[in-house]
């Protein structure tokens, strides 16, 4: 059994749609995108192995969040899914659709990070681990305003912190993560690139604002010589946040993977 919390969103139907979310977010960040513009799907999406509300046991890898994303799908889907993945949700989804392509009926990622430099991995560690806290909600939403959610809507951004910001034992802020797991998967952002099987619909999104980028040279021609036809590039002029920046870009592009 998969031992993810999984948010649901749409028709009680099976799962049609799998959405993971990127590194130290969670599942409920895909609520606007689903509800809002794409009522009539059935969505999953869960909380990855420490964040939110699953489990926050080691292993803290990409290939334990593969096993547990296939064991949500053997519970709650009855045919492939299209899987929406962002950032380190891209890297588990090209994962998840190398491990499982039975299960992966198309792939639409949003910025993905993977193969990326260990020195830059390391870097951001570093700076995760000596800033891990706020002295107040109002830091914490500041953070985030000035960086990557800059041109995302400000009631997006507040129901970020009502879901994700706690208070911590010592009255300071953090998010609902785990930290050691976080360390864990900065490394695993360092792997090498994973490809899918020949035959998987592929359509990438490319944030035009992130700096430094996320998506290199070395993913685009390796899904291009892979896949060929059924590999697109698409560009997107906003920050690493695709799917709160451009939610209706993104609901396209979904719709246009299930027609």
């Amino acid at each position: 059994m998969s031992n993810l919390h999984a948010h649901r969103y749409g028709p009680p139907h099976p799962v049609q749609l799998l959405a993971i979310h990127g590194l130290t977010g969670h599942g409920q960040r895909w609520e606007r995108l689903a509800t809002c513009h794409l009522p009539e799907f059935s969505v999953a999406a869960p909380d990855l192995i420490g964040h939110g509300r699953s489990s926050w046991a080691a292993p803290w890898t990409i290939d334990a969040n593969v096993v547990a994303l296939a064991g949500l799908l053997e519970e709650q889907a009855d045919a492939p899914v299209v899987v929406v993945g962002h950032s380190f949700g891209g890297a588990v989804a090209l994962h998840l659709a190398a491990a499982h392509p039975e299960r992966v009926a198309a792939l639409v990622l949003l910025d993905p990070a993977i193969g990326l430099d260990g020195g830059w991995m390391r870097e951001i560690a570093d700076a995760m681990l000596a800033s891990r806290d706020y002295p107040d909600a109002t830091e914490a939403r500041a953070e985030k305003a000035t960086g990557a959610w800059a041109d995302v809507d400000p009631g997006v951004l507040d129901a970020e912190l009502d879901e994700h910001l706690v208070e911590l034992p010592g009255g300071r802020y953090g998010w609902r993560i785990s930290m050691p797991a976080m360390m864990s998967y900065w490394s695993e952002l360092a792997r090498a690139i994973m490809l899918p099987p020949k035959g998987i619909s592929t359509t990438l999104v490319r944030a035009a604002w992130t700096s430094p980028p996320y998506v290199g040279d070395g993913l685009i021609a390796g899904l291009r010589e892979r896949l060929g036809s059924d590999f697109e590039l698409v560009d997107f002029d906003c920050e690493h946040m695709v799917a709160q920046a451009k939610p209706a870009e993104v609901a396209a592009l979904i719709r246009e993977q299930t027609a």
